[in-house]
């Protein structure tokens, strides 16, 4: 059963997300020429941000439209981040929808839980699932993310370093063992987002 916060959460995202307005046309080709430079740091398996220390996000797989909304809270800093910002901040609304797209490649699907989910999972589970897979185009894929770039965001939300109203929300009750233990059971769901020098090669994230 979703909790009555989890359900809050879910009614908030979607009024946020219910806004009238086509979604500009990706051109691929173009988002393959902005985003030459953000292989440098997403395209290495297991790359790390220099300050603090975690592993750089795996794009490949993940939802176009939520690659969309990050780069515009990076671009608004939101989420504060030097470097992301100085890239987002260059892009029209045009070039981010080619480069979510040109970066994801095939989107990936939904698949079975691996293992049993934490406790503190009822509030994630209304917007990610229990596979990590978001249930709208929005929401994050965390299937196969990095555990310790999950559990850097979560506490950035938590301090509200990174500003978002239902991501405070839902992050601030979280005590420091809710946290790691949710990192480590998305972490470990399957199929695996993925480098994007992975969806270069592949046009998708490898099987698992």
């Amino acid at each position: 059963m979703i909790s009555r916060s989890a359900r809050l959460a879910l009614s908030l995202t979607i009024a946020m997300f219910a806004v009238p307005g086509k979604t500009p046309a990706a051109d691929v080709s173009t988002g393959e020429k902005l985003a030459y430079t953000c292989h440098g740091c997403h395209g290495i398996p297991d790359y790390k941000n220099a300050f603090p220390v975690y592993s750089v996000p795996k794009l490949g797989g993940q939802h176009v439209a939520y690659l969309v909304v990050a780069l515009k809270a990076y671009a608004n800093e939101e989420r504060p981040h030097a470097t992301m910002h100085a890239q987002a901040v260059s892009l029209s609304d045009q070039d981010m929808q080619a480069v979510a797209q040109y970066l994801s490649g095939q989107e990936i699907a939904k698949g079975r839980p691996v293992g049993t989910a934490p406790k503190a999972a009822q509030t994630c589970i209304a917007c990610h699932g229990t596979d990590g897979v978001g249930i709208m185009p929005e929401y994050p894929n965390l299937t196969g993310q990095h555990a310790d770039y999950i559990e850097q965001a979560l506490r950035a939300y938590r301090s509200g370093q990174r500003k978002n109203a239902v991501m405070a929300g839902m992050a601030g009750p979280l005590k420091d063992e809710d946290i790691d233990a949710l990192a480590e059971y998305y972490g470990r769901q399957q199929p695996s987002l993925c480098s994007t020098d992975e969806v270069r090669e592949n046009g998708h994230c490898p099987a698992p």
